[in-house]
């Protein structure tokens, strides 16, 4: 039986400007977008002030997207998102039901193979983009753990073991502009490093990774059902971080959905070294940050110096 949660969810931001904005666009990722294991029953974006503009759309990659515009002087910005979600622990298959990672490479390969929808949209998340770069260094870095003909959901889940034991969640050691590339040299970050390292590594095997984003709930992973636990397919060999708090609650939180065909897209959290379950909620995915970043924007004015303030409440119904 799946494990089924019910969640509140509460993300304030709060943009307090060193004098008045005459003029500004925001894009706020905040609406959770149609999962397989997770069902929106009402979401609200309360915005103060009253923007000039406002108008909800769908991004290039799915995700539901509100539009901001201001023209009149400001000098603070509030957005108030509260969710009311409902999520289910994903079916579990075995990793040795996915095919080898080679044999999954060469598919996404346009020359050889008929470009049918679903690698046609897997393809889209095999490329560089700005936060993740394709370099030898990673593909070095996971050569461990892409044995020859090893299944790719297998050496997904050995990465994400490898990378949660060679990096230290260190918050406030890097900021939300730090690359992949410079996350991976100071083996230090938070879950969006993780993430985008992650991401490098199945990248430059020529798989394809998607970063997303959403929110975590604070729970000991060892008093989670079991069904929960084992949701994903990770083996005999997933001793990951059970038994320890998660670590990314309270703030947005990021993990990895990988391409593993013929099971689909399987979603493992390196920075908790785990299977994402029913303490994970979904809002939006990309290629990596840039894509889905909470609430981004450009503004006229407002001075040198600004505050930013973020609080995050995921509360079980």
């Amino acid at each position: 039986m799946s494990d089924t949660r019910q969640y509140r969810v509460r993300h304030e931001t709060v943009y307090t400007y060193g004098g008045d904005v005459a003029h500004s666009h925001q894009l706020l990722h905040l609406t959770p977008r149609a999962a397989p294991y997770q069902i929106c029953h009402s979401h609200s974006i309360t915005l103060q002030p009253t923007p000039s503009v406002r108008h909800d759309d769908i991004d290039a990659f799915g995700n539901p997207v509100t539009r901001l515009e201001y023209d009149r002087p400001h000098n603070r910005l509030e957005v108030m998102a509260h969710l009311h979600v409902e999520v289910r622990s994903p079916e579990q298959f075995p990793a040795e039901d996915s095919r080898a990672w080679e044999a999954v490479r060469s598919s996404l390969c346009y020359p050889d193979n008929p470009a049918t929808p679903e690698r046609l949209e897997a393809s889209r998340f095999r490329m560089e983009s700005g936060y993740v770069r394709i370099k030898q260094t990673f593909t070095e870095y996971a050569a461990d753990c892409f044995a020859p003909d090893r299944p790719v959901l297998a050496a997904a889940v050995a990465l994400m073991h490898q990378i949660h034991r060679d990096f230290t969640y260190a918050p406030g050691t890097t900021d939300i502009k730090t690359s992949g590339l410079e996350a991976f040299h100071a083996r230090r970050g938070v879950c969006q490093d993780f993430s985008h390292v992650m991401i490098a590594c199945l990248r430059s095997r020529g798989l394809a990774a998607r970063y997303v984003s959403g929110y975590l709930r604070t729970t000991p992973l060892n008093t989670v059902s079991q069904s929960q636990t084992q949701a994903a397919p990770l083996g005999p060999d997933n001793q990951g971080a059970q038994g320890a708090p998660l670590v990314g609650a309270d703030a947005s939180h990021a993990w990895v959905s990988v391409y593993c065909p013929p099971l689909g897209w399987i979603d493992l959290d390196p920075t908790n070294d785990c299977s994402v379950g029913a303490d994970h909620v979904t809002i939006a995915w990309g290629r990596d940050f840039g894509d889905v970043s909470p609430l981004r924007g450009v503004i006229v004015g407002g001075g040198r110096h600004h505050r930013l303030s973020v609080r995050v409440s995921v509360q079980p119904e």
